[in-house]
């Protein structure tokens, strides 16, 4: 099974937690907030660093940093378009 399809039943069964929590009686708020909060978690604790990561996989930080060297490359492209208009 592909991570694409794990993250997929992660936030799927998260949301179907968080959905069930929601539907259950007053009578029963403790075993509802037990349902969201599971949910929640799961959805923030599993599925969004799972998800991050297959993203992110095979592609550099450098290129994400704010380095002098990407500065002159943005103000560089920032001038090109000005002159452009």
């Amino acid at each position: 099974m592909k991570l694409k399809h794990v993250v997929v039943l992660i936030v799927l069964a998260s949301l179907g937690a968080i959905g069930y929590g929601y539907s259950l009686d007053a009578s029963q708020e403790l075993l509802a907030n037990k349902y969201i909060g599971s949910g929640v978690v799961a959805l923030f604790l599993l599925a969004m660093p799972l998800f991050l990561y297959k993203e992110s996989k095979g592609k550099k930080m450098k290129d994400y940093m704010l380095t002098e060297e990407n500065v002159r490359k943005m103000q560089g492209k920032d001038s090109e378009n000005a002159d452009n208009q």
